[in-house]
């Protein structure tokens, strides 16, 4: 399963080849199950758990193909992605400034939030 974060007003594609209507609101999370993933006690996986291939799909299916490369380049995995600070994915991955604002901002803060919060239960 992977937690994916749009911003508002972009299309995003739930099912491949489909893509959906533009949303309203400024984030939406979408559960995306691969692989046989499972759910464990009722949550998803920790990205904690993700390897760097799991992370650059993450971010192909979010939209930014370009800039998965990066991640994959910097051996990032799930550990490393939610240890990342904002100056890490603006000039640590040398990515144009804008798609980096809008990866730490949509995608890395918020899942970073996130397993603070699953971990803090």
């Amino acid at each position: 399963i992977f937690i994916y974060f749009f911003s508002e007003g972009r299309s995003v594609s739930l099912v491949p080849g489909i893509r959906s209507s533009k949303w309203n609101r400024k984030a939406v999370i979408l559960l995306y199950w691969s692989g046989g993933s499972s759910v464990e006690n009722g949550r998803p996986p920790d990205p904690a758990d993700w390897a760097v291939i799991d992370v650059v799909n993450y971010f192909r299916t979010a939209g930014f193909e370009e800039q998965a490369s990066a991640f994959q380049e910097q051996e990032i995995d799930g550990k490393s992605l939610l240890l990342m600070t904002r100056n890490d994915v603006l000039t640590g991955l040398s990515l144009k400034l804008g798609p980096a604002l809008k990866i730490y901002e949509y995608h890395v803060k918020p899942l970073q939030t996130q397993h603070l919060k699953n971990n803090s239960l």
